[in-house]
């Protein structure tokens, strides 16, 4: 999957430089109706999984602790590193509220008018999941709670059969979850945050 992510990358890089201006708006248009058919996938799989619900309850508000964590983490993270680099700390925090979701929360930052914070908070939620693909081994040996909180948005998807091998799964539930909670939250932060 990383190698994918790349390699697109690194296409669309090459393919913006000399595609004609024109093409321009069609492909923020595009973009926009693709993050929405997007957006209706995530619900349709949250749908799918009824017996999540069923753990949910049984769990009560603790569920909460580990999305809460992963999402004040991650916003400590960016406003920490944006005083470290001496930039704009609502930008850094606007990049690392991203929470892994990298096509939603590039797109969200160009079109608040950012289109480098917007490039930014891409590699850096790709860069993101990248690493969850190499720390989870790594910390799920240690504590099984903390090897969620890399993955952030992506627990729910991509990460989640890595964090289900590596855990056990009550764990992988709890993954799930606080992925479906940090998805919820990245539309909201994002732009919250770009302001």
């Amino acid at each position: 999957m990383s190698k994918a992510i790349l390699i697109a990358l690194v296409l669309g890089i090459g393919a913006g430089m000399y595609i004609p201006e024109i093409w321009s708006a069609f492909l923020d248009a595009s973009s926009s109706y693709m993050l929405l058919i997007l957006l209706f996938c995530v619900g349709i799989d949250m749908g799918v999984h009824r017996e999540v619900f069923v753990q949910i309850r049984r769990m009560g508000l603790r569920i909460l602790v580990i999305p809460l964590g992963v999402v004040l983490g991650s916003l400590a993270g960016g406003a920490l590193c944006a005083m470290l680099l001496q930039g704009d700390v609502m930008e850094g925090i606007a990049i690392t509220s991203g929470l892994g979701w990298y096509s939603l929360s590039g797109i969200l930052m160009t079109e608040a008018g950012n289109p480098a914070g917007g490039a930014i908070s891409f590699l850096s939620n790709v860069f993101r999941e990248v690493f969850t693909f190499l720390l989870v081994p790594i910390l799920a040996r240690r504590n099984v709670y903390v090897a969620i909180a890399p993955a952030g948005a992506t627990a729910m998807d991509t990460t989640l059969p890595l964090l289900s091998k590596y855990t056990d799964s009550q764990t992988a539930i709890l993954a799930f979850i606080s992925g479906v909670l940090c998805t919820l939250a990245v539309p909201v932060l994002v732009p919250f945050f770009c302001i």
